[in-house]
Order: structure tokens, then C-alpha cells, then sequence
């Protein structure tokens, strides 16, 4: 059974890619002052992420939409990456997007649609 997903991977995961990279949305235009106050808050956000995965690619699509620069944290092929994914947010699973609050708190939000709501609730326009 891994052996199928492994290969279904491999021959869809090209496809995805070059769909993410002919779809590239356009991204939202602020003033300079207004996206250098995002981009400072985008430093307390990064997004465990594997590079193929479909629900990935819808967050990663949401941020170019957004023009949100948040660092991107391979977990499937970086083992640090994926072994604090498991230990600190709980679950192995992506995306994930690590937010660092000001009091130093960290909170791990899973589920693409939970992701994207909460871009658009703090970056969106208002």
C-alpha cells in the first residue's frame, strides 16, 4: 500500500507543481508602510509543509494571494523539521502553520481551510 502511494506521488506530484506554478495567483498590492508591518508579522509564522501535497499548495496559493512572505519548513523531507512538527504541535500531519504569539506562546493550527481562514482574517482586506 506505500509502495502505491509512493508511486502515485511520484507521477502526480510533478503535475501538481507545474499547475501551482501556471496558476500562480497575483498577489494583493498594499502600500509600503502597510506590507512592511505584514511582512514583520509573517516573522512570527512559518508553514510546516511538503512540497506536492494538494493541500499545501492551496495554502501556499492563498499566501502568493495575499503576498504574505511566511517561511516554509519542509517536513517531509527535512527530519528536524518533521520530528518538531510531531513533538511540539503534536501530529506529523500537514500543513501546519506555527504562529508565535508576542507573550512567546506558540500555536500549531492543522487543516488547509483553517489555515487560509486565519490568513484572511489577519492579512485580508479589511
Amino acid at each position: 500500500m506505500k509502495l502505491f502511494f509512493r508511486l502515485l506521488r511520484a507521477v502526480l506530484g510533478p503535475v501538481l507543481l507545474l499547475k501551482e506554478r501556471l496558476s500562480h495567483p497575483a498577489g494583493m498590492q498594499r502600500v509600503y508602510a502597510e506590507q512592511a508591518r505584514v511582512d514583520k508579522l509573517c516573522q512570527q509564522l512559518s508553514l510546516y509543509q511538503f512540497k506536492t501535497c494538494p493541500f499545501c499548495i492551496k495554502v501556499r496559493q492563498e499566501m502568493r494571494r495575499l503576498s504574505l512572505k511566511i517561511e516554509l519548513r519542509d517536513a517531509q523531507h527535512h527530519a528536524e523539521n518533521r520530528d518538531t512538527l510531531l513533538a511540539q504541535g503534536g501530529s506529523a500531519k500537514v500543513p501546519c502553520l506555527r504562529i508565535a504569539a508576542a507573550d512567546g506562546s506558540v500555536s500549531w493550527m492543522y487543516e488547509s481551510n483553517d489555515i487560509i481562514a486565519y490568513l484572511r482574517q489577519q492579512f485580508g482586506r479589511k
